[in-house]
């Protein structure tokens, strides 16, 4: 009883501290020991073992694709490929578009396997332009970054994202695994959540809701200067569409060919290496900074995957307390169907710990062999692990979402989240529902 207190007592003090702003790596160790001290853990054991066990193990696993994408994002971001691709859907779909275009761009930068970060940061300047002269709501901004970067892009078949490649290491699949019914998936999510999001911003428009650019905003008070400067954009010289979009091509085609021959882990690292290096080469004058570019990659890269091994960490110890075990077996024994149980396990883990990549790395390595043993096909598998990781992860406690409501674009959580979870937590949530139905019924 002590031990199931302590979990839930656990949970619900990372997700608090989370919320609350507190660094994702204190908000873990501190409940970690708690965590330990409710579960008759030995302190240093959990500590200095489990807890440290799971950090490392993934850090040494995942730490050059973090590396890599990083400076690719980076190296996008620094030859102005990521404002040329942003600038281009935004002078071909206009203001009239505007949700669309936001959505649009990110999902073409992220499926080309630029960093989500990179790709708030980016998109944002643009779509305050674009919202200002269509007159929507600023609140829905946020929705369509969240939307637009994580919730088909990163699940979908084919995706250079960390989330589509870790099932590939625990089921021994490519990231095109799960066929058909992976593509027709992404394609729901994208075509409902695109059309609920313009339903709930055509409702804001009738009750009278329009464009007004909140305090906390970056732009707050420079909006003039920094409208009349992306209206410029067409003026200043910036990279050929075609060449800054070529090297997100290059690398979702070179990862899903090179997957066929290599493991798909040495497949993105090689991808993204050609992603940087054509990005350079077909922006060359364009670049200025190389030193800095990986420098500060680098820098991101280590920030990213340490805050992503403190919760893999955190769900490392609480898998030695006797509670966990409990939870998981009753989860599992309730579950039944084995598309259904491993839906269940990722979605609950990623739900608790905010974390896709995350979720994945805890949750995979209990559930994943026993499975594999049993004969359950792997891309299904890997199909719904990757499906399941894109729902309850986007909570409010979500990473991406606390730093793109509040960092990029200056909103609360208050008037921006509701359609959040709608189209990227509901939503995604109801299309693995329909994954798991049609992977039982064909496989």
């Amino acid at each position: 009883m002590i031990s199931m207190i302590g979990l839930l007592g656990a949970l619900a003090l990372l997700i608090v501290f989370t919320l609350r702003g507190v660094n994702i790596i204190i908000a873990a160790l501190l409940s970690s020991v708690l965590l330990a001290l409710t579960g008759g853990l030995n302190l240093n054991a959990a500590m200095g073992g489990y807890y440290m066990e799971g950090f490392t193990n993934y850090f040494a696993s995942w730490f050059l694709v973090f590396l890599l994408g990083a400076i690719f994002g980076k190296v996008i971001q620094d030859t102005k490929a990521a404002e040329a691709i942003a600038d281009w859907i935004e002078r071909k779909l206009g203001a009239k578009w505007a949700l669309f275009a936001v959505i649009a761009a990110c999902a073409i930068m992220t499926y080309g396997g630029v960093s989500l970060f990179v790709v708030g940061f980016t998109v944002y300047p643009i779509a305050v332009s674009l919202f200002k002269l269509a007159d929507y709501p600023h609140r829905f901004i946020p929705v369509a970054i969240v939307f637009g970067s994580i919730s088909f892009t990163m699940t979908s078949p084919g995706s250079p994202e960390i989330q589509n490649i870790i099932p590939t290491e625990f089921f021994g699949t490519q990231p095109t695994a799960g066929g058909w019914i992976g593509v027709v998936i992404a394609v729901f999510i994208m075509i409902a959540g695109g059309l609920w999001v313009r339903h709930m911003l055509r409702a804001a428009l009738k009750k009278g809701e329009r464009f007004s650019l909140p305090k906390d905003s970056p732009l707050y008070g420079l909006e003039g200067k920094a409208l009349d400067e992306l209206a410029a954009a067409k003026e200043r010289l910036l990279p050929k569409p075609l060449f800054a979009l070529l090297p997100l091509v290059i690398v979702l085609v070179s990862l899903n060919v090179l997957s066929l021959y290599i493991a798909a882990k040495t497949a993105v690292l090689v991808a993204l290496l050609l992603g940087i290096g054509t990005t350079w080469l077909f922006n060359l004058k364009f670049v200025t900074q190389v030193g800095e570019s990986l420098a500060v990659g680098a820098q991101n890269a280590l920030v990213a995957i340490a805050n992503t091994c403190a919760v893999v960490g955190f769900g490392s110890v609480a898998a030695q307390v006797p509670a966990f075990d409990l939870f998981l077996q009753a989860l599992l024994n309730a579950a039944g169907q084995p598309f259904v149980s491993l839906a269940l396990f990722v979605t609950v883990i990623c739900g608790i710990t905010g974390s896709a990549s995350g979720g994945l790395g805890i949750a995979l390595p209990l559930i994943a062999p026993d499975y594999m043993e049993r004969g359950v096909d792997p891309g299904a598998m890997h199909r719904i692990s990757a499906l399941a990781s894109g729902g309850l992860d986007s909570l409010p406690h979500n990473g991406f979402v606390v730093t793109t409501i509040r960092a990029i674009c200056g909103e609360t959580h208050k008037r921006a989240y509701g359609p959040i979870f709608l189209v990227c937590t509901l939503l995604p949530t109801v299309a693995l529902a329909i994954a798991v139905a049609l992977y039982t019924f064909f496989y």
